[in-house]
């Protein structure tokens, strides 16, 4: 909800701080940027400070941020503080993932992202109605309130109801210490045992910054695996597009022949979410019950009788009728926007790629937990880290494109890269994806 509600303010922006669309944009572009960079720390923290306390800490900055928004005074200040709270409300794309990943079983994880996946979508599908309606009647400023009410709101729902998921991990013995010596005399000197306690206390003070500041960007480094790269560049491409559509529906709708009001044009964001909405609900289903007969086909059962599933069973028919569904729905889109077709037109082509996208991403989300069932949260915050990149530069190159190419040629173009690009990555991982994983797992059992 955080970048989608502020899509119908945008007109009113650009006229309050006297800049232009591009510069505006920016205000939702570097959001994304911040919701890419951000979990990689906080999945990282999650899997060893707990799932719970990173919500906490994050919703509660959130609202901080959201504050601060509403009271900018220039573009620049209005930026800042939102790339900060896009920062804040990441948390939740790579930990809630973790979080269903701790609680769910394989054969039934495909359902249950999907349900997670409804919350993440609600905001695109209500976003723009809420904030056309408050920017029409209360200005531009009131978007930002509101995501900070909403906020304090499950801030507190958290605190007080959301218990820890994160299975605890065995204590380890500590190494036993230095026992007295001779007579009960300490075995080392006082100088010798203060120069010791300067160095442990050294090494952990390195470690710690390590483990806070550096380790959470090796998460980048599982891009080294083809099972990881493909995965997440398909999610990737796909998230890329949605955003560069979001500014397509705002630049069509907002102009002649159309030339629709704030609050109309928030509604006109809503076939594409009620798309996500109809595919989260039915389609974690229909992933799990292709990967079930995956592995039955493949005769893949242990020593108890029970399947064996893996990641790669969940890309079936389903990925082969997203790869080519959402793409055509940019081209539907783009051409009857351009060409002044009735709304209802271009607006069903929104919902065509609501149900297609989301195939992707709910397909995607869950096959990097269980590519990396130990690191789950990491796994979807590298996933999130690399799609909002493209989201973000989408954003920015979005209406500039918009104004060269026109609305048409550029849907088409971007409809053909991710009709390639879908369709090869279903291609490799299909052909190649259990040697791929092997090699994963036996060089991250090596440590290399």
């Amino acid at each position: 909800m955080g970048s989608a509600i502020f899509y119908p303010a945008l007109p009113e922006m650009t006229r309050e701080f006297g800049v232009s669309p591009t510069i505006v944009n920016l205000s939702i572009a570097l959001y994304m940027l911040a919701m890419s960079i951000f979990p990689l720390w906080w999945s990282s923290f999650s899997e060893t400070l707990g799932r719970r306390n990173i919500y906490i800490v994050s919703f509660f900055l959130n609202v901080v941020f959201c504050l601060l928004s509403g009271l900018s005074v220039n573009i620049a200040m209005l930026i800042v503080f939102r790339v900060l709270s896009g920062g804040a409300s990441a948390s939740v794309q790579a930990v809630g993932a973790g979080t269903v990943a701790d609680v769910w079983e394989p054969q039934e994880r495909g359902r249950a992202m999907g349900i997670f996946y409804i919350g993440p979508l609600m905001g695109p599908m209500i976003g723009p109605v809420v904030g056309g309606v408050l920017a029409q009647y209360y200005g531009w400023r009131s978007t930002a309130w509101f995501l900070a009410c909403y906020g304090a709101i499950i801030f507190i729902v958290t605190l007080f109801a959301l218990p820890e998921t994160l299975p605890r991990k065995k204590p380890t013995v500590p190494a036993s210490q230095p026992g007295p010596g001779v007579d009960g005399m300490p075995s080392l000197s006082r100088a010798s045992s203060t120069a010791r306690s300067v160095q442990t206390h050294t090494r952990k003070a390195a470690a710690a910054l390590k483990r806070f500041f550096v380790d959470p960007l090796e998460i980048v480094a599982y891009l080294r695996f083809p099972p990881i790269l493909c995965t997440v560049y398909y999610s990737a491409t796909t998230f890329g597009s949605l955003y560069v559509l979001n500014i397509a529906v705002q630049a069509a709708f907002s102009q002649p022949p159309y030339g629709f009001s704030s609050d109309v044009l928030g509604l006109l964001y809503l076939p594409c979410s009620v798309g996500y909405f109809v595919t989260s609900v039915l389609g974690g289903r229909w992933i799990d019950r292709i990967m079930i007969r995956a592995a039955e086909r493949a005769g893949r059962y242990d020593a108890e009788g029970r399947l064996v599933y893996l990641p790669e069973d969940r890309m079936g028919a389903n990925a082969w009728i997203a790869a080519s569904l959402y793409p055509a729905s940019l081209v539907w889109f783009g051409w009857t926007a351009q060409r002044g077709v009735h709304w209802a037109v271009p607006s069903a082509a929104n919902f065509v790629f609501g149900l297609g996208s989301m195939l992707v991403f709910g397909a995607v989300t869950t096959m990097l937990t269980e590519f990396m069932p130990r690191r789950s949260s990491s796994g979807v915050a590298l996933n999130n880290f690399v799609r909002n990149i493209l989201s973000c530069t989408g954003g920015i190159v979005g209406q500039p494109l918009i104004d060269a190419m026109g609305v048409g040629w550029l849907m088409t173009a971007l409809g053909l890269v991710c009709w390639l690009s879908g369709n090869l990555v279903i291609w490799l991982l299909r052909r190649n994806s259990q040697k791929w994983r092997a090699q994963m797992d036996e060089a991250l059992k090596n440590g290399t």
